[in-house]
């Protein structure tokens, strides 16, 4: 194998998977540590966040902050704010990616993207997970409905101005679903607090 050939096959490797991989991932894949800091050091790759590398021909990352902490924390579940985001449900910047983690795991932290955890019970903790695949990672995000769900049980954190916009722009969006934002409501235990909006909007 020539030298060329070398360095086409680790670089091949990341295409098949997405273009983007975790150190533990590229190891078992095959490719040795000294081959992927050879690869970076040659400027084929970009080191995204510790221990997470990306081919830098891919075009740019759409969503570079919800990308990096999936990869750094793929058990975590975007949510609040972030999910809002995600959806189009707020006029909020999230200076920060706010995700679920169940309670009794160790908690999330990451200097950049910075990282606010919140520690849900198990039935809220699975309850509305959606999966996308962006820029070559798996993101887990929780639905429209179940997202507007935890903004309300976290209305005193997040001012009820954020959560009340949150509920007007979901219904602009022509995808209002009272059954499933009421079974949301039940799991997180906010379906009395939740009932008098939702009824007003109707």
């Amino acid at each position: 194998m020539s030298v060329s050939e070398g360095k086409a096959y680790p670089a091949e490797i990341f295409r098949q998977h997405g273009g983007l991989l975790r150190m533990s991932e590229a190891i078992k894949y095959g490719i040795s540590r000294y081959a992927l800091y050879k690869m970076r050091d040659n400027g084929a790759l970009e080191q995204v966040s510790r221990g997470v590398y990306r081919l830098v021909d891919l075009p740019p990352m759409s969503t570079p902050d919800l990308v990096t902490v999936s990869l750094r924390f793929p058990k975590a579940v975007i949510c609040l704010i972030s999910a809002l985001s995600f959806h189009e449900m707020t006029t909020q910047i999230p200076h920060e990616v706010s995700v679920a983690v169940p309670r009794g795991t160790r908690m999330p932290s990451l200097d950049i993207p910075p990282v606010h955890a919140y520690k849900f019970s198990p039935e809220a903790f699975k309850a509305g997970i959606e999966k996308y695949q962006i820029d070559g990672a798996i993101v887990q995000v929780y639905s429209a409905e179940k997202t507007l769900a935890d903004c309300f049980k976290y209305r005193n954190k997040l001012g009820m101005d954020v959560v009340l916009e949150a509920l007007k722009i979901y219904r602009s969006q022509k995808r209002f679903n009272l059954d499933k934002l009421l079974k949301y409501a039940r799991v997180c235990r906010v379906e009395e607090v939740i009932r008098p909006y939702l009824e007003a909007s109707l």
